[in-house]
């Protein structure tokens, strides 16, 4: 008997599409939300899928990446996030994303993991996986997170390690 794994990302990530049309496709898209006229994210994507027509649940899927920044009230950039694929629930106001997940907050803190939660209407982003923050004077470790939208307030979940780094090091 043979057996074989499939490790192609692409080919893992198409069995989750819908097996209908996407009602809106697009390339190279960029989307624009404000409040009240004030900046508050700005979303960039290789490749949008919108499934709302013949689906359980509407859905807009960014299969090659995402790359979204936060605006404060200022209008400044207060924190990014990208990663190699997206999935947004509107009706939910939840979005996953997956693979090669980077969120830097203002202070220059970054979270790497696989996989992210963003709760839109809670403002939270949380996470079941592995995660790593490097600070300016540390690398902390975990299994899980949860955290402010902004990534300024956070909780990891299960520490599994912290490296303290000397200046040397950096």
């Amino acid at each position: 008997m043979l057996f074989s794994c499939e490790n192609d990302r692409s080919k893992i990530m198409a069995l989750s599409l819908p097996k209908v049309s996407p009602s809106q496709s697009g390339k190279g898209v960029t989307m624009i939300y404000s409040d009240s006229a004030a900046l508050k994210i700005v979303l960039k994507a290789g490749k949008l899928l919108t499934y709302d027509r013949n689906v359980t649940e509407p859905m807009t899927i960014l299969p090659e990446g995402v790359w979204v920044t936060f605006y404060n009230k200022n209008e400044k950039p207060e924190t990014t996030l990208k990663s190699n694929y997206g999935v947004h629930y509107p009706a939910r106001k939840r979005m996953e994303v997956k693979y090669n997940v980077e969120v830097v907050n203002k202070d220059g803190e970054k979270l790497n993991t696989e996989h992210l939660v963003w709760d839109e209407a809670n403002k939270k982003i949380y996470s079941d996986a592995f995660v790593k923050i490097t600070t300016a004077k540390e690398i902390i470790m975990g299994k899980g997170l949860e955290s402010n939208q902004d990534f300024t307030n956070y909780q990891i979940k299960e520490v599994t390690g912290t490296i303290q780094l000397n200046n040397e090091d950096l």
